[in-house]
This record gives C-alpha cells, structure tokens and sequence, in this order.
C-alpha cells in the first residue's frame, strides 16, 4: 500500500462500506512520469491494492469521483477507467479541479459496499 502524502487514513470500513481516500498516480514514493494515462492507471492500481487489502475488490465498488486538472484529459481517463473496471459500471462524477497533491493530474476515490 501506498503510504498517505497527508494526515489521512487512505481506507476506512464503516459497517457494510468501504471508503477510500483519494489516491493520486505514486509508485514507489513519486508521481509516476508520463502524463495522464499512466498517472491514472497507478491510481486505480493503488485503489485497487486498497480494497483488496480488505478482502473487497474493484467489482464491490458502488461509486467512484475522478478529480481531473483538465476537462481535456476526460476521454483518455474513460478509456483507462472502462478498461480497468470493464462491464462492472460504479455510479461516478468526474470533476475539473484547479490542482492536486503532489501536482497530479488526476486522483480518484471510491466506496463500496461490502454487505
């Protein structure tokens, strides 16, 4: 698991739920190079190492926000998004921001229900 950049738990069980924190594209310490594509496929690897760190998986997942610096990275984050989470559809917003940590360019996070 990615250690937090922040004083924040990155998941928190809360009775039949799973809630994530937001989690950015870091491998191994540092933002991972190469732009939008491959920051957000890290961040769905670091939120996926998180569910299934409690026994859940991506498919458990009810609702996703994606946090993206610019609207004009909304069609490559959906392909990535329909590619990782495939026929599995988690309600979801997606959402242009002024900055992230870490000056990321996109950060997701996720609850799932694990009843």
């Amino acid at each position: 698991m990615t250690k937090p950049v922040g004083p924040y738990t990155p998941i928190v069980k809360a009775g039949p739920w799973l809630v994530s924190s937001g989690q950015v594209g870091i491998a191994d310490g540092a933002l991972v190079d190469g732009g939008i594509g491959p920051q957000f496929r890290q961040a769905l690897a670091n939120l996926q190492a998180l569910f299934e760190g409690q026994g859940s998986s991506l498919n458990h997942i009810t609702k996703t926000t994606v946090f993206l610096t610019t609207m004009d990275h909304y069609g490559e984050m959906n392909e990535i998004y329909t590619e990782v989470f495939g026929d599995h559809r988690p309600a979801r917003s997606a959402v242009a921001v002024a900055q992230l940590p870490l000056g990321a360019l996109v950060e997701i996070e996720a609850s799932a229900y694990i009843g």
